[in-house]
C-alpha cells in the first residue's frame, strides 16, 4: 500500500510540474504584444510582413472575406437582440456561424460611387483593412511562409477549419509541381532538431499555435517517400521478421485489407531492442521494446515478454513522434538513427520528452511508421486513399519508385540542406 501511494504521489507531481511548464512557456511567449496579434503569422516577424507578402489576390480574398465575416457577426447580434427570450435559436446565426453567407445588398447609384471611393485601392490600404478585420475575426486565421526545397518560399492564408490536404492542395496550384502522395508539409525545431511531418487529416493552425511568438521553428514543404510506405509496401512493416520483400500487388491488396479494412486497425506486432535515454543524461541504455494499439512498453530488467510483467513506456494519446538529427553529437547518441515522443506544446527540453534509438535506419523506419499506425489507424489509410485520388485525378504518377530529384527529406537528414 506504501508504494501504491508513493507511486501516485510521485505521478501527481509529475503532472504539477508538467503544468507548470507548459504554462510558463505560455507566459514566456510574449506579453509585449497582443495575444490576437501574436498568433496571426508564422515565420515572419510582425504582421504587417506577413501581409505583404501574400500575393494581390490572396489580398484580396482574404479582405472579401473577412468583411463577409464582420457582415454575418452583424446579423447574428441582430438575431440575437430580435429574440430576447433566448428560448429558440435562429437557424440563420447557426448556419452564418459554421458557414459565413455572402450578401448582396442593394446599392444605389450614388452609394456606389460612395463604396467605389472607399474601397482600399493600393496594397497599403489592403494591408491596413486587412489588420483591422483581422482583429475582429471569430474564426482563427494565419499567414505563414513555407519554405521549398530551392530555398524559395511561397506565403498562404490558412484558418483553422482547413486541413493539412487543403494546404497541400494550395501549394500544388501556387508551385504547379506534380501531386505526388509523397509530398508533406514538415516542421522543424532547429532548438531540439527535430522534424515531424503533419498528417494530412490535421488542422493545420491548431498544431502552430501552439509554437512560442520568438520559435525559430519553419514549415517546408518536402517529397517524403517513407510517408504512405506501410500501403505502398506493406509487407515491410506486416511481415518485418521475413527476409523477403518482394511481393506481388495482388498481395499487397490483401495485406493492406486484412489489416485496414476491418472495424479496427491491426497494429504490426513489432518488437526489438532499442536504446534509451536516461533523463538530464547524455547516457544510452539498451531495452527490450514492444509495440501495442495503446502506445510502446519495455520488459523490466529481470521479467519476461509475457504481456503481464510488461511495463508502459508511454501512450499515444497526447505525444507526437519526431525523427531527429545529429543526435549523436547532440546526446552522445549510439547511432544518428534517433525519434522520440513529446507532447506538441513542449517546444524546448524538458524532462517528459522520450527519446530512443534505433541501430540501423531501417529499423528507425519500421518503428517510425508503425507508431503512425498505431496511432492513427483508419484515418491513415483514409488520407492515403484522398491522396491517391487526388494524384489520379491529375492524371500525375505517384510510383514510389520515381524520381526524388526533388526530394530534400530523408530518416537520416530530417533538416533541408541550406
Amino acid at each position: 500500500m506504501d508504494d501504491i501511494d508513493a507511486m501516485f504521489c510521485d505521478l501527481l507531481g509529475e503532472m504539477d510540474h508538467l503544468s507548470q511548464s507548459l504554462a510558463e512557456a505560455t507566459v514566456s511567449s510574449g506579453v509585449d504584444a497582443t495575444p490576437q496579434e501574436s498568433s496571426f503569422s508564422i515565420g515572419f516577424n510582425n504582421l504587417d510582413e506577413s501581409l505583404n507578402e501574400l500575393e494581390d489576390h490572396d489580398l484580396d480574398a482574404l479582405v472579401a472575406d473577412l468583411e463577409s465575416k464582420s457582415m454575418d457577426q452583424q446579423w447574428s447580434t441582430h438575431n440575437e437582440t430580435s429574440n430576447p427570450t433566448g428560448n429558440e435559436t435562429s437557424p440563420l446565426a447557426i448556419y452564418q456561424e459554421s458557414e459565413p453567407v455572402v450578401t448582396f445588398p442593394v446599392v444605389t447609384t450614388q452609394s456606389s460611387r460612395a463604396v467605389k471611393m472607399n474601397e482600399p485601392q493600393t496594397k497599403a490600404d489592403k494591408i491596413k483593412v486587412a489588420l483591422e478585420k483581422l482583429k475582429e475575426a471569430k474564426v482563427k486565421k494565419l499567414i505563414i511562409k513555407v519554405l521549398m526545397s530551392d530555398n524559395s518560399s511561397k506565403t498562404l492564408m490558412v484558418d483553422e477549419r482547413q486541413t493539412v490536404r487543403d494546404v497541400l492542395d494550395k501549394l500544388f496550384e501556387k508551385t504547379h509541381c506534380e501531386s505526388s502522395i509523397e509530398w508533406s508539409l514538415c516542421e522543424t525545431n532547429p532548438e531540439l532538431q527535430i522534424e515531424r511531418a503533419f498528417e494530412d487529416h490535421e488542422c493545420l493552425v491548431e498544431p502552430l499555435c501552439a509554437w512560442s511568438r520568438h520559435s525559430e521553428n519553419k514549415l517546408h514543404f518536402l517529397s517524403t517517400p517513407q510517408k504512405y510506405m506501410m500501403f505502398t509496401e506493406p509487407q515491410i512493416f506486416y511481415m518485418w521478421k521475413k527476409s523477403s520483400s518482394d511481393m506481388s500487388s495482388q498481395a499487397k491488396e490483401l495485406l493492406i485489407k486484412e489489416h485496414f479494412g476491418g472495424s479496427t486497425t491491426i497494429v504490426p506486432d513489432l518488437e526489438g531492442m532499442l536504446y534509451l535515454k536516461e533523463d538530464g543524461k547524455k547516457v544510452w541504455k539498451p531495452r527490450y521494446f514492444m509495440l501495442r494499439a495503446s502506445g510502446i512498453y519495455y520488459v523490466p530488467k529481470g521479467k519476461t515478454k509475457s504481456s503481464t510483467d510488461l511495463a508502459c513506456f508511454v501512450r499515444f494519446e497526447k505525444v507526437n513522434i519526431y525523427t531527429t538529427s545529429s543526435y549523436k553529437q547532440k546526446y552522445r547518441a549510439p547511432t544518428d538513427f534517433c525519434f522520440l515522443l513529446k507532447h506538441p506544446c513542449i517546444q524546448k527540453e524538458s524532462p517528459y520528452i522520450k527519446f530512443l534509438c534505433c541501430e540501423d535506419k531501417h529499423t528507425l523506419l519500421l518503428w517510425v511508421n508503425s507508431i503512425r499506425i498505431a496511432k492513427y489507424g483508419a484515418a491513415l489509410y483514409k488520407n492515403y486513399q484522398t491522396a491517391v485520388k487526388r494524384a489520379s485525378a491529375l492524371q500525375i504518377p505517384h510510383s514510389a519508385n520515381k524520381d526524388k530529384s526533388n526530394s530534400t527529406a530523408s530518416l537520416e537528414s530530417p533538416f533541408p540542406s541550406t
